[in-house]
């Protein structure tokens, strides 16, 4: 599976490319099985892209080019793995592009668009939706370090400090003991500690979701550095002995509950700094001319691109809109927009940052930027 730099990388790859006159396919689909054990996309696959394709003109440089395509999509879906749950794929024969991305994340519904350069919104909110982060699950002699990125491990490493037993003596002898125990528990920690360190500092980690019981939580405390505390975020006590793919879920559970909070507070700062003519500037067309020069530090846009515009939307981006439901050859103007803004960002490397919750956004017109400088 691609790590987060992979998906990163094909995506700023995608967002430069310059296809020409030819269409671009971009296909989504949910590669999850239903109920059944059965694959859910070939009908989509069969008929849809059969009659996107057959709405080009039957000769022609275009729809050589589509027809192509068709017939490579086809062949490459039947050779996905099943672990996959997700898959995207932008194709065009004429410009000689065939970019799969094969994805442990899911996709939520199958998506196909035919247009003049590739759909990489969808790709673009996966890729903010599973993020890079490390998970370490701890007790006083254990501790298990896992680092999830795109709903999938990258790494994984366990430490098994000295098991201690309780004694049942009393007085000086008891005390000693406990000493002596409170000291194996210090030194497992301070080695969970370091062993954390090191992966956040190797892997560029920029967040740590710790996970430990009663005791080993105020030792993690205290012998944190600060550089990897003011990276964590404490979850639920979890078992050390916990499944990974629970240890995924829980953690990631809990990572969105906090993007949701931290969504609101950089929401509230782009408002903040937009009202009082600072560094920031809201709306699809300022944020356009931001990009163009060369201004945008972050762009802050919603996660939903039909929500883009928001009240200042015309009457015909609305019918269009409407017509379309997500499934017709051309993008919405709302899905253009945003397509061409999550390419700008690529293009000049700015940060990405989607909001769930696109009421946030809405009296923006659902996207804002930080601005490097002012003119």
């Amino acid at each position: 599976m691609p790590i987060t730099e992979q998906l990163t990388t094909q995506l700023d790859r995608l967002a430069s490319i310059d296809t020409g006159p030819f269409p671009v396919i971009s296909l989504y689909l949910n590669l999850q099985p239903n109920e059944h054990g059965r694959d859910q996309f070939e009908p989509f696959l069969r008929k849809d892209l059969a009659d996107r394709v057959a709405t080009y003109a039957a000769s022609g440089p275009e729809r050589d080019s589509l027809d192509r395509d068709a017939e490579r999509i086809r062949e490459y879906v039947g050779t996905v793995d099943a672990s996959v749950n997700g898959l995207a794929v932008f194709a065009c024969g004429g410009a000689d592009l065939f970019e799969a991305v094969a994805l442990a994340a899911p996709i939520d519904e199958h998506r196909l668009y035919i247009s003049d350069q590739p759909h990489l919104y969808p790709l673009a909110r996966l890729v903010d939706q599973y993020p890079r982060y490390a998970a370490l699950v701890a007790d006083t002699h254990s501790a298990r370090i896992f680092v999830f990125a795109a709903n999938t491990v990258e790494r994984t490493e366990q430490i098994e400090g000295t098991k201690t037993k309780h004694h049942k003596r009393g007085g000086w002898s008891q005390a000693r003991y406990q000493r002596h125990t409170e000291n194996f528990h210090v030194h497992h920690v301070k080695e969970v500690v370091d062993a954390l360190a090191r992966i956040v500092r190797e892997d560029a980690i920029p967040t740590v979701l710790v996970s430990g019981d009663d005791v080993v939580r105020p030792l993690l405390r205290e012998h944190m550095p600060k550089e990897i505390a003011d990276r964590v975020i404490e979850t639920d006590s979890l078992d050390i002995r916990t499944p990974q793919h629970e240890v995924l879920a829980a953690t990631l559970a809990t990572l969105r509950e906090q993007d949701a909070t931290s969504d609101r507070e950089r929401v509230d700062e782009l408002i903040g700094a937009y009202r009082g003519n600072g560094l920031a500037c809201v709306g699809i067309e300022p944020v356009k001319r931001a990009f163009e020069m060369g201004q945008v530090d972050e762009l802050v846009i919603a996660a939903s691109p039909q929500t883009l515009g928001g009240q200042h939307k015309s009457g015909e981006a609305q019918a269009t809109q409407a017509a379309d439901g997500g499934a017709q050859p051309e993008r919405s103007p709302q899905e253009r927009a945003a397509d061409e803004l999550i390419a700008q960002a690529h293009n000049t490397s700015a940060k990405i940052r989607f909001i769930e919750d696109t009421s946030l956004l809405a009296p923006v017109g659902g996207v804002g930027a930080f601005l490097r400088f002012k003119i």
